[in-house]
């Protein structure tokens, strides 16, 4: 009996030690060579990562708070400094022709003023002048002021006509879409997509270094020393996009499309905000403009998805779909001849 029952448990433990020790065998068994792993040289592929760190030249790279140029300044008694030619024209205009002549005419009213109080009071004339008409001053008070607005009128007509030139056919498109509160900025020559500018925390603005309630999460990104057709238009309620330091205001009202050439000289973050008064958070509408050089806005496009005049147009898969069905007859002629 106990004979038996020991040969019964050879019996079943025999397949499991067989199995464990072909199990051994596989584990302890060199591999073939056809099998063995192959060896990666990592050394390329260590290049190709220090390659990619480092950005390609013309590559977008975002300009830091040292490039900021047009924004407020503390104590300000001007106008800020301006980086386009209509905005050096009329800053010329206003230091050297209209604040001059400001100063003067205040100061000779101011003279006149003191003049009469001194040499026309009520103790040197005890007897009150009748005299009604003076023919000599009536001339003088209508022609000086005749010639101040004449000197005036010619530097304010060329600044206006300067201001409405129209933009060159290879003018760069961006359209500024006035949201409640936000603006939105389209680039229809670049394929047409949009960027979303939203105003960054006081801490946020503060942390990056720029200022606060003007430092935006997205700038709009232009090219410098680049003929910009401008163009502006709302979707709710009618806003205005200004940049004082670009010398650039213009209504954004829904329904309409208003556009104004505008060239920035150098590149810089030039800071502005909404000037029309538009509900509840109108303050909180900054705008942002980042000018960069002609090379790297091309390459900010092509990482927003967009293109750039020159760029090569992608294939249709049409073509490829065709390309099966020609190679189709190649298929089936050995059948052919094995018929």
């Amino acid at each position: 009996m106990v004979t038996t029952l020991a040969a019964a448990a050879a019996l079943a433990m025999s397949p499991q030690v067989a199995m464990a020790q072909d199990a051994a065998a596989d584990v302890t068994a060199p591999l073939p060579p056809a099998a063995s792993a192959p060896v990666i040289d990592s050394a390329p592929a260590d290049a190709a990562a220090t390659s990619d760190a480092v950005p390609a030249a013309g590559a977008y790279q975002p300009l830091g708070t040292d490039m900021i140029k047009g924004q407020p300044v503390e104590r300000g008694m001007t106008f800020q400094n301006q980086y386009t030619d209509d905005g050096e024209f009329a800053l010329w205009m206003h230091d050297a022709i209209l604040l001059p002549v400001i100063t003067v005419i205040s100061l000779f009213v101011l003279g006149l003023l003191l003049w009469v109080v001194v040499r026309f009071n009520r103790r040197r004339n005890k007897v009150a002048s009748k005299t009604t008409h003076n023919t000599f001053i009536e001339v003088v008070w209508t022609v000086i002021p005749v010639l101040i607005l004449v000197v005036i009128a010619v530097p304010s007509i060329t600044l206006l006509a300067r201001q409405y030139e129209t933009p060159p056919a290879d003018a760069v498109t961006i359209k500024a879409t006035g949201y409640q509160w936000y603006w939105g900025y389209t680039y229809p020559d670049n394929g047409g997509f949009e960027i979303v500018s939203n105003m960054l925390s006081n801490e946020d603005a503060i942390a990056n270094g720029e200022p606060a309630m003007l430092a935006v999460d997205n700038r709009m990104v232009v090219p410098a020393n680049t003929p910009i057709r401008l163009q502006t238009t709302a979707a709710d309620v009618i806003h205005a996009f200004a940049v004082p330091s670009l010398w650039f205001k213009l209504d954004a009202v829904p329904g309409r499309l208003n556009e104004r050439l505008l060239t920035i000289k150098e590149p810089g973050i030039y800071y502005g905000q909404c000037s029309e008064l538009c509900g509840a958070r109108h303050g909180y509408m900054p705008i942002a403009v980042e000018a960069l050089p002609r090379a790297e806005w091309e390459a900010w496009v092509r990482e927003q998805g967009g293109t750039v005049a020159g760029d090569p147009v992608e294939e249709t898969a049409a073509p490829a779909a065709a390309a099966p069905a020609e190679a189709a007859p190649a298929d089936t002629a050995p059948e052919a001849a094995v018929s």
